[in-house]
C-alpha cells in the first residue's frame, strides 16, 4: 500500500505534518501504508509558508502509483490549481487509486484536477465561500467529510481528526486506538478568548459555542 502526500512551494506546514505523523505511526505500530511517501512537481527543496524546507521523496514523473493521495493546503493552492502538472498528477493518481484526502484548501487541488464537483466537502474556515462559490460542491461546515472515496477536512489541525478517522476506516479501530495513544492526541476541548463567536466560524465551532 502506497500512502502518498503531495507538497508544493507555500504548502501549510502543518497540513501534512499532522496526517504525516498519523501515517508513519499507523504504519509503524499498527499495520499500515508499506510506503509513506512525499511527491512534488520535482524533487527540488520545496519551501513551505512559514519556511520549513522540505525534500521531496519523488517527483511527478517517477512516483508510483498511490493507493492514497493527499493534498494539503495553503497559500499555493492558489497557484497550483491552474498548474497543469499538478492537475494532471492528482488527476491521474486518483484514476486507480482507493481513496483521495485533502486537508484545508488542497480541496480547491482536488476540484481543479475534476474530483469534487458533486460531492460533499469542507475546507478551512476562510475559504468556505470561496468553495460555496465554485457551484458544484455541497459545502459542509465539519471537522471532516467523507463522500465516496473523497475525503477533506477543515484546516490545518483537522488534519489529524482526517487522519484518526481515516485509519479507523481503513486499518479498523484498534490501529487509530494505537496512533492516538502514540500521538497523545486527546484534546482537552478549551477554546480561549472569544472566537467561537468569529462572524466567519464554522458550523462546527458555532454549534459547541450553543451547547455551553
Amino acid at each position: 500500500m502506497n500512502f502518498g502526500i503531495v507538497l508544493f512551494p507555500d504548502v501549510e506546514e502543518l497540513d501534512f505534518v499532522d496526517p504525516w505523523e498519523m501515517l508513519t505511526m499507523w504504519s509503524r505500530y499498527a499495520d499500515g501504508p508499506q510506503n509513506c511517501l512525499t511527491a512534488a512537481q520535482t524533487t527540488a527543496p520545496v519551501t513551505c509558508a512559514k519556511g520549513l524546507s522540505v525534500n521531496p521523496h519523488h517527483s511527478f514523473d517517477n512516483c508510483p502509483p498511490l493507493d492514497y493521495p493527499l493534498i494539503p493546503g495553503g497559500q499555493g493552492t492558489r497557484r497550483e490549481v491552474d498548474n497543469p502538472a499538478m492537475r494532471d498528477f492528482v488527476a491521474r493518481q486518483a484514476q486507480n487509486c482507493q481513496a483521495v484526502l485533502s486537508v484545508c484548501t488542497g480541496a480547491f487541488v482536488l476540484h481543479a484536477a475534476g474530483l469534487l464537483g458533486g460531492k460533499r466537502a469542507t475546507t478551512h474556515w476562510g475559504s468556505l465561500d470561496r468553495l460555496r462559490a465554485l457551484g458544484d460542491v455541497e459545502v459542509v461546515e465539519q471537522r471532516w467529510v467523507q463522500d465516496g472515496a473523497v475525503w477533506t477536512s477543515a484546516g490545518v489541525s483537522a488534519g489529524i481528526d482526517l487522519m484518526l478517522t481515516f485509519i479507523a476506516h481503513v486499518g479498523g479501530d484498534e490501529a487509530a486506538g494505537k496512533v492516538q495513544f502514540g500521538a497523545e492526541y486527546y484534546p482537552d476541548g478549551k477554546v480561549y478568548s472569544d472566537f467561537r463567536g468569529h462572524p466567519q466560524a464554522p458550523g462546527y465551532i458555532r454549534c459547541e459555542q450553543q451547547s455551553l
